[in-house]
């Protein structure tokens, strides 16, 4: 149950409160005001284990009751909710993969998700140069390195030209090798997200 204002809790009733909701918040069943499906996922997420909360999005969905696009607009105007980033994790498996060029492309962008990093653009142009994950509004960008990119030393110089025409188009950008992201996933994504507020920030 949710109300405008906090109240005692009431077993076997779980209370919330949350002083906006908006309409899209709102549903009615059988007559009854409740919260719409999004916004009861985004409550339960904060309470829940992440295993209940992958079935409560599975049984959603058996129902076809689940629509991404709510919950990723819910999420949107969320930020800071108990829920935020178990749901915003929960969701990754329902997003489209978009396009990548190799497994590391791939493993890096769901690392991102599951993060709960903002969700990025893949083999993006910018600049004229097409970068592998980048967030356009931010202007930062991440290249993935491998050493097959970097077989010559022609290949190493040219890379480097590249970064210093993105740095004076604006654009921020920083290299992860998949050995070190391997070695050091968390490291990794936790420079990412300090990166990306800062560009917010600033």
């Amino acid at each position: 149950m949710t109300s405008p204002q906090p109240r005692k809790p009431r077993a076997p009733i779980h209370l919330h409160h949350s002083r906006i909701l908006t309409e899209a918040d709102r549903a009615l069943e059988e007559g009854i005001p409740v919260t719409s499906l999004p916004r009861t996922l985004l409550d339960c997420a904060g309470e829940s284990r992440f295993s209940q909360l992958q079935r409560m999005l599975e049984r959603s969905e058996e129902l076809k009751q689940f629509d991404l696009a709510p919950v990723e607009e819910l999420l949107g105007r969320s930020r800071g909710h108990a829920g935020w980033g178990r749901l915003r994790q929960a969701i990754a498996l329902y997003q489209p993969v978009p396009f990548t060029r190799s497994g590391f492309e791939r493993l890096f962008f769901e690392a991102v998700l599951a993060a709960g990093l903002p969700r990025p653009a893949t083999n993006f142009v910018e600049a004229g140069f097409e970068l592998d994950v980048y967030w356009p509004e931010q202007r930062f960008a991440v290249e993935l390195d491998t050493y097959a990119t970097h077989g010559t030393n022609t290949a190493f110089e040219r890379d480097h030209f590249r970064d210093e025409d993105l740095m004076l188009a604006g654009i921020e950008l920083i290299r992860v090798t998949d050995v070190r992201f391997h070695r050091e996933p968390e490291s990794v994504l936790k420079r990412v997200a300090t990166l990306l507020a800062r560009r917010r920030a600033s």
